[in-house]
């Protein structure tokens, strides 16, 4: 049940962030880019984004950040590094079933071999992270790229995988999910590559 309350906070954080007008929009986009790197609550200026109408049930008791805010502050905080530079109007850096390893795997040109991609290892250190805190740092690096490229991410998916990941049984699924959305959809990424490597000739 957890995940799916997760999922469903940060859908309508998203939602809500969309409905604001520009310049608020823009205003609370830029205090979420400050918690990147630190902890949930770490912050008192983040505490309204993320924290705003979470139900009970996941909030900490004991004054550690709980799995599930764990996962929304990490999904909302990259998100809104991934959107830095992009109009949410008109290039929402947020789209439904645009999964991880698929867009990860749109990072590798057309004409590069897979196996010999950079990428390919970076994607490797972050599927083979051993806690939240070393995830999170992989994962903005490759937040980072996808921003430079402007490939969306279905970032109600990853704070499912996110929560998920900080249960031992719950690794090897989100590593096994990620690993077949990379390959999965390996020859569709290629021609969409190829297609915008057309275009910025």
């Amino acid at each position: 049940m957890s995940v799916q309350m997760v999922k469903q906070y940060v859908s309508g954080r998203l939602r809500r962030l969309r409905s604001l007008p520009e310049h608020p929009q823009k205003a609370a986009l830029a205090t979420m880019r400050k918690g990147i790197g630190r902890a949930p609550g770490e912050l008192p200026e983040l505490w309204g984004e993320f924290l705003l109408d979470l139900p009970e049930e996941m909030q900490s008791k004991n004054g550690d950040p709980t799995k599930e805010e764990w996962a929304i502050y990490l999904a909302l905080t990259m998100y809104a590094l991934h959107q830095q530079g992009h109009s949410m109007a008109t290039e929402n850096m947020h789209r439904d079933q645009e999964r991880f390893g698929h867009a990860v795997r749109r990072l590798i040109p057309a004409n590069e071999n897979v196996a010999d991609s950079s990428v390919l290892r970076r994607f490797n250190v972050l599927a083979t992270a051993t806690d939240i805190r070393e995830v999170s740092r992989h994962l903005c690096s490759m937040i980072q790229m996808l921003r430079a490229r402007g490939i969306p991410l279905d970032y109600v998916q990853l704070a499912g995988d996110l929560y998920e990941w900080q249960f031992a049984e719950g690794v090897p699924r989100v590593r096994l999910r990620w690993g077949q959305d990379f390959y999965r959809n390996a020859e569709y990424a290629a021609q969409e590559n190829g297609k915008e490597e057309k275009n910025e000739k």
